[in-house]
C-alpha cells in the first residue's frame, strides 16, 4: 500500500476532488490544506465526501510549515494542486 498526500494549495476544490477520487485505490489518503478553505458549495460537497471516506484533512498556515514537510517526507506519493 502507498501512503498518498494531496496538498490543496492553489485550487482547493480540485485538490479535494482528486483526494476523493484517490480513495478508490484503497490506499491511505491524507489532505493538507495550505491556508483557509473557501466557503463554496463545491468545497462543501468535496469535504462531505472526504468525511464519509474518513480521509484526514489538516489545515496548515501558509508559508514554511514543518508539519507539511514531515507529511511530504512520510508519503509515498504527493500531489500538489
Amino acid at each position: 500500500m502507498k501512503n498518498i498526500l494531496v496538498v490543496a494549495r492553489d485550487n482547493p476544490a480540485e485538490a479535494l476532488r482528486v483526494a476523493a477520487g484517490l480513495t478508490l485505490l484503497s490506499d491511505p489518503v491524507r489532505v493538507a490544506v495550505v491556508g483557509e478553505l473557501p466557503d463554496t458549495p463545491a468545497i462543501a460537497e468535496q469535504r462531505e465526501l472526504l468525511e464519509f471516506a474518513e480521509v484526514p484533512c489538516e489545515q496548515l498556515a501558509p508559508g514554511a510549515s514543518p508539519a507539511l514537510a514531515a507529511a511530504m517526507v512520510a508519503a509515498d506519493a504527493v500531489y500538489v494542486i
